[in-house]
C-alpha cells in the first residue's frame, strides 16, 4: 500500500502495480474482521473535545479483536489517527491516548487571548485563536517526522479552502498534515502546503472518501464523534457556536457520505453517543465520554456489530427537546 502513495502523492486509493488494490489475509497482519478476512480501515471524523469519544470506541475494537491496516483521519480524528499510526494500536498505546485526553483542558487547546482576537478582527492576526497549543501537543506526542514514515499507514483529510474540494494527505510532513486537517476555519490559521491553503477536512466531501476507499479494503468502520444534541442550553460564545456550528457540518457529511454509500467495502457506523450533552469545547468530561463510548461500542460488538437497517437515520440531526415545537426526536431514544 505504501508504494502507491509513493507513486501518486496524496492519493487515497494506492493499491499495487498493477493498479489492482491490496488485501493481506490475517495471517500476514493478525486483522480479525466481523465479515471476514480482508484488510479494515478506520475512518476517523471530527468533532473537537468530543475526539475523546473516538478514544473509547477505539479501546473496545481492540478489546474485541477488530484491527486496522489504515486509518483515515479529519481534524480531531487526525489527532488521534496520528497518535495510533505511531504508538501502536496496543492496549498501552490506547492506554497512553486516553491518559493525554483526561489531563487536556480547554486552554491547552483554545487559548483565549482578548489582544489576539482583537487582532484577527482587525486583520492583523490570521485566527481567532493561537494554533500553539495544539501545534506543541502535537509535536510532544508525534513520533515520526513523515506521514509515510508512520508505523501504521494513516492519512488525514483536509479542506482547499480555494477550490473546497477535499485534499488526502498521505505522505510529507506529518505536523503541517494534522495542524492542516484540524485548522478549524477563522479559530485556527489555515496551513498552506505545496502552494494550497488547507482547512479543516470536515468541509470536504465525506462520500468521495468513503467511495475511494472502499476500492482497497474489505470493511470500514466509520468513528465519528457525534455532537452535543442534548445541550441544556445554545452556545453563547464566539468559541462554543463555531465549534457547535462545525460538529453539526460533520455531521451532515457523514449522514449523506453514509446515506449514499454503495461502495464494495463493507461499511460499519459505530453508534455515536446519544444523548450528547457535552459542548465540543469542553475537555472536563473526556473521562466520561471515554467509558461510556467504550461500554456502547462493547455492547454493539458483543451483538455481531450487527448494522442498523438505516444507519444515515441514526446519524441524523436531531435534539432532545421534547416539548419544544417542531423538535425531532432522535430514533434511538425512541426505541427505549
Amino acid at each position: 500500500m505504501r508504494s502507491a502513495i509513493q507513486q501518486r502523492p496524496g492519493a487515497l486509493r494506492p493499491g499495487s502495480a498493477d493498479g489492482k488494490s491490496v488485501r493481506r489475509t490475517p495471517a500476514d497482519n493478525g486483522v480479525k474482521n466481523v465479515r471476514g478476512s480482508g484488510t479494515t480501515a478506520f475512518v476517523l471524523s471530527g468533532g473537537g473535545s468530543l475526539g475523546a469519544v473516538q478514544v473509547g470506541v477505539l479501546q473496545a475494537l481492540w478489546d474485541n479483536g477488530v484491527r486496522p491496516d489504515l486509518l483515515i483521519g479529519t481534524s480531531v480524528g487526525a489527532v488521534n489517527a496520528a497518535h495510533v499510526a505511531g504508538h501502536g494500536f496496543t492496549e498501552d498505546g490506547l492506554a497512553d491516548l486516553a491518559r493525554i485526553w483526561t489531563g487536556l483542558r480547554r486552554s491547552d487547546v483554545f487559548p483565549l487571548h482578548p489582544v489576539r482576537a482583537l487582532s484577527a478582527v482587525g486583520g492583523w492576526a490570521p485566527s481567532l485563536v493561537s494554533d500553539a497549543g495544539l501545534r506543541g501537543l502535537l509535536h510532544r506526542h508525534l513520533t515520526f517526522a513523515e506521514l509515510g514514515a508512520a508505523p501504521l499507514e494513516m492519512r488525514v483529510v483536509a479542506t482547499d479552502l480555494v477550490s473546497g474540494r477535499g485534499v488526502v494527505l498521505g505522505e510529507g510532513d506529518a505536523l503541517s498534515a494534522v495542524m492542516a486537517s484540524a485548522a478549524i476555519p477563522a479559530l485556527f490559521p489555515p496551513v498552506v502546503r505545496e502552494g494550497r491553503c488547507l482547512v479543516d477536512g470536515g468541509l470536504a466531501d465525506h462520500g468521495e472518501v468513503l467511495a475511494s476507499l472502499s476500492e482497497e479494503v474489505d470493511d470500514i468502520y466509520v468513528l465519528p464523534a457525534g455532537f452535543a444534541c442534548a445541550l441544556a442550553v445554545p452556545p453563547r460564545s464566539p468559541l462554543g457556536v463555531a465549534a457547535q456550528a462545525l460538529t453539526i457540518l460533520i455531521q451532515q457529511r457523514l449522514v449523506a457520505a453514509v446515506e449514499h454509500y454503495d461502495g464494495h467495502a463493507h461499511l460499519h457506523v459505530v453508534p455515536g453517543l446519544c444523548p450528547l450533552r457535552v459542548s465540543a469545547v469542553d475537555f472536563s468530561h473526556s473521562s466520561a465520554l471515554i467509558a461510556r463510548a467504550h461500554a456502547t461500542t462493547r455492547r454493539w460488538l458483543e451483538r455481531g456489530a450487527a448494522d442498523v437497517e438505516d444507519p444515515a437515520r441514526f446519524l441524523s440531526l436531531h435534539d432532545h427537546r421534547s416539548t419544544s415545537p417542531g423538535s425531532v426526536v432522535h430514533p434511538l431514544r425512541a426505541a427505549r
